[in-house]
């Protein structure tokens, strides 16, 4: 009864998160982007095109040229995925109808482009990690990531340079370099909301100086570290590399933590997901 329970309060939460996060995309293409001739990537892009020459509702377009990939994807991904995602698809159409009469904010092109990227990418962000997605081309990225080379990431950047494109023969080159430019921002925002602003970093440093750079770690930064024994491939002298996890605005401060014993040590940083407490960070005394 209680795990019952428990997937039932689940899915209502990330319907809830669906549902807020498509309520942000639509103030931020309703109220920001569209009234300033600005357009989104991916089949959004091509609904408000399409709306624009049509005279036909935005919320009418993004939920019908969506229906196919959500067919394809049915099929080839899985129903949780597609279901999400037509839902908040749905949403979304519903929510651009409902604002589409109020008219925008601001009439100053650069502020609409970064704030409507803000709240946009911020509504995605959102959704996706409530399992789902606001675009049929993810989907083909998806299926088609199993069968090419390229990355999903690249895929759907193939895809919006063509769409984004479209804005320059439909509103002019301007709006299509101001689109280019929200959707960049968007971008930024979903990653920041799906990866967190405290995103985790790993930090491998190799130094002659590893035992005062890694008690230095523990004291300023509060953070536990980990000895890897290492070998020089070309001197075959053995030290001990020092390997820690730091959130991303702690990147700057351990470099100069490195830097302040030995400014030759190797220092290569990337980023991780890390499950678990025992990587929490520790009170500093």
């Amino acid at each position: 009864m209680t795990q019952t329970k428990h997937k039932y309060l689940s899915i209502v939460f990330r319907m809830l998160m669906i549902i807020f996060g498509a309520c942000l995309s639509s103030i931020g293409l309703e109220i920001f982007l569209i009234p300033n001739n600005i357009i989104d990537g991916g089949i959004i892009g091509v609904s408000i095109i399409t709306s624009y020459l049509s005279g036909l509702p935005l919320g009418l377009f993004t939920f019908a040229l969506n229906i196919p990939f959500f067919i394809i994807g049915y099929k080839q991904i899985g129903k949780t995925f597609v279901l999400s995602t037509a839902f908040a698809v749905t949403c979304l159409s519903i929510g651009v109808s409902f604002l589409h009469p109020i008219p925008g904010v601001t009439h100053d092109i650069f502020l609409a482009t970064v704030f409507g990227g803000i709240i946009n990418g911020t509504g995605v962000g959102l959704i996706i990690r409530a399992g789902g997605s606001l675009d049929g081309t993810e989907i083909v990225a998806i299926i088609l990531d199993k069968k090419v080379s390229f990355s999903i990431g690249q895929i759907v950047m193939f895809f919006n340079v063509f769409i984004l494109s479209g804005a320059g023969f439909v509103y002019g080159w301007d709006r299509a370099m101001y689109s280019l430019i929200a959707y960049f921002v968007a971008f930024k925002m979903i990653d920041i909301v799906v990866e967190g602003v405290d995103e985790s970093k790993a930090v491998t440093i190799v130094s002659d100086r590893n035992e005062d750079i890694t008690q230095a770690i523990i004291d300023r930064l509060g953070r536990g570290v980990t000895l890897l024994n290492g070998q020089g491939g070309f001197s075959r002298l053995t030290t001990n590399v020092i390997y820690v996890v730091v959130s991303r605005l702690e990147i700057a401060k351990i470099k100069n933590i490195v830097h302040s014993f030995d400014n030759n040590a190797l220092i290569t940083i990337g980023s991780v997901e890390v499950a678990g407490k025992k990587y929490r960070k520790k009170p500093i005394h």
